[in-house]
């Protein structure tokens, strides 16, 4: 059994994991090594179980799918088992699925230094002032929501592959000039840097083991995306059922994100309710329901173009798929409000504490919102948003419908 002090005392720990460098034993200091030594069974990735060849104890490479290997140590309750991931296992790395497994006074985290902080100590880029993303296990699309004049960006990536195709995305939304630097086994022997322009790069012969960093800089005239809600239109792909701008960044505020939620976005069109929630916030989440294939396709479409791959759309009726949805911290309901018991259900699905935003522009929909509201109050808004345009040589307000707007809490 292993040992972690606490307050000054000793008590015994059946898990270690610990964070190796690309040098292996070699990046480690006595209590890691110590650590490796004395373990009975040994679980890690191929590279890694490599760096400690002649280990007496049990070596164990990761199974398919990974929860076969978390059984694995859940049997072996008892023993001393170490686990070994690269840099700092919290940081995006299998401690955090660790630790969401097993109590923590059973483990200990040996961690060496995350790509990131190397990353940043190889730039002079102070860490907490860096966008840090996985890309790793998710979506190379994820970066676009983060491209903005003047962010710095650090990733972490998948393979070989993922330097040119992030390149190729800072082109298309106009950020050719940004400064792109791709480390390959970065704090290794082999350690190499690679600096170029998204626009120029045309680098070969990429390690898989690689961590890119991204200075963004805009082409002039490039579109630029805020993640504050309040996109504009023309961001979306659309045929004609869409949330307006204005009023867009108005529901959104009514919907109120907060990290870690979960929003359904019913009737979702294009996607952008649901789409803007997850840009504003970190960890989020969202499901577009949409009944044709068309519009689901097309705000799938969406979320990709502007980073957010992760929204889960369901080309459903509303409200019945509700029962088999995971319960929401927020619903908008841009479409289908007079079906029968659509409020209804929607409101007995909503977590407590969650809102409820219902936008409606035809007579129909605003009877069913303000008897609604007679009933379960909340709060009934007109919005009204005019735009200029031409009149012949000149210009003049031109009205779009007027939107009424339900917002209600659950309590």
């Amino acid at each position: 059994m292993g040992e972690r002090q606490t307050d000054g005392l000793t008590t015994p720990v059946w898990l270690s994991v610990v964070g190796i460098g690309d040098n292996g034993l070699a990046s480690l200091g006595p209590e890691a090594r110590a650590v490796i030594e004395s373990g009975d069974v040994v679980f890690g990735g191929k590279r890694h179980l490599e760096m400690i060849i002649g280990h007496s104890g049990r070596c164990i490479t990761w199974k398919r799918p990974l929860e076969r290997s978390l059984e694995d140590i859940e049997a072996m309750r008892g023993k001393n088992v170490v686990v070994l991931a690269s840099g700092d296992p919290m940081c995006h790395g299998i401690g955090a699925t660790l630790a969401r497994r097993f109590p923590s006074d059973e483990m200990q985290i040996l961690p060496s230094a995350s790509a990131f902080s190397l990353v940043c100590a190889r730039l002079g880029w102070p860490l907490q002032a860096v966008r840090t993303i996985n890309l790793h296990s998710r979506p190379t699309s994820v970066i676009r929501r983060y491209i903005q004049p003047n962010v710095r960006l650090v990733a972490i990536t998948k393979n070989s592959d993922t330097p040119h195709i992030v390149a190729s995305m800072l082109v298309e939304m106009g950020f050719s000039p940004s400064a792109v630097h791709v480390f390959e086994h970065l704090g290794g022997v082999r350690e190499r840097r690679i600096d170029a322009t998204a626009g120029c790069w045309t680098a070969k012969d990429i390690a898989s083991l690689n961590t890119i960093a991204v200075e963004c800089r805009a082409d002039i005239g490039a579109q630029i995306f805020s993640r504050a809600p309040g996109l504009p239109d023309d961001a979306f792909s659309s045929d004609g059922m869409l949330t307006r701008r204005e009023i867009r960044a108005l529901t959104l505020a009514r919907l109120m994100p907060i990290p870690g939620q979960r929003l359904w976005d019913v009737g979702a069109g294009s996607g952008a309710i649901a789409i803007e929630w997850l840009r504003s916030i970190e960890h989020g989440h969202a499901i577009a329901i949409e009944r044709r294939a068309e519009r689901a396709l097309r705000a799938s479409n969406n979320a990709e173009w502007l980073g957010v791959p992760e929204l889960e759309i369901i080309e459903a009726e509303a409200p019945a798929c509700f029962e088999r949805l995971d319960a929401p911290d927020a619903i908008f309901i841009g479409g289908g409000i007079t079906r029968p018991d659509m409020l209804k259900k929607a409101w007995t699905c909503l977590s407590p504490g969650g809102r409820l935003v219902a936008n409606v522009v035809t007579l129909e929909g605003e009877r069913k919102v303000m008897d609604w509201q007679a009933e379960h109050g909340g709060d009934l808004t007109r919005i009204a948003v005019s735009r200029a345009d031409k009149v012949g040589p000149y210009q003049g307000w031109r009205p779009a419908m007027p939107v009424t707007q339900y917002a209600g809490v659950k309590w």
